[in-house]
């Protein structure tokens, strides 16, 4: 499927910073995440399926995330952002998407 590069600039991907990890109250293992996307956005949470890492290693971590989409219902959980990844080679998890150095949060993705 082709889009229109006007498309792609609809969505809003940002750089924010994971401040806190719990157990999220869901039926799959999922993790909710506070991530601060800076000043302009403020911190959002985000339930998301990063079991493969262990919660001390999400801890200060880069993330990028989609936060124009809106809120989304997982179980009693609400997704405030869309944590981007990729499934691992066995597909048995999520890789995070990251930057490769430390960037401003709330810096948008292009």
């Amino acid at each position: 499927m082709v889009i229109e590069f006007a498309d792609f600039e609809k969505v809003d991907m940002r750089v924010g910073r994971i401040v806190s990890v719990e157990e999220a109250l869901s039926r799959k293992p999922t993790y909710r995440f506070h991530v601060d996307f800076g000043p302009e956005i403020g911190v959002k949470v985000s339930c998301a399926a990063l079991r493969n890492y262990p919660k001390e290693a999400l801890l200060n971590q880069l993330v990028i995330a989609v936060v124009n989409f809106p809120p989304k219902k997982m179980g009693p959980e609400i997704s405030e952002v869309l944590l981007l990844g990729v499934p691992t080679l066995d597909g048995d998890g999520v890789i995070h998407l990251q930057p490769q150095q430390e960037a401003a949060l709330g810096a948008r993705v292009f």
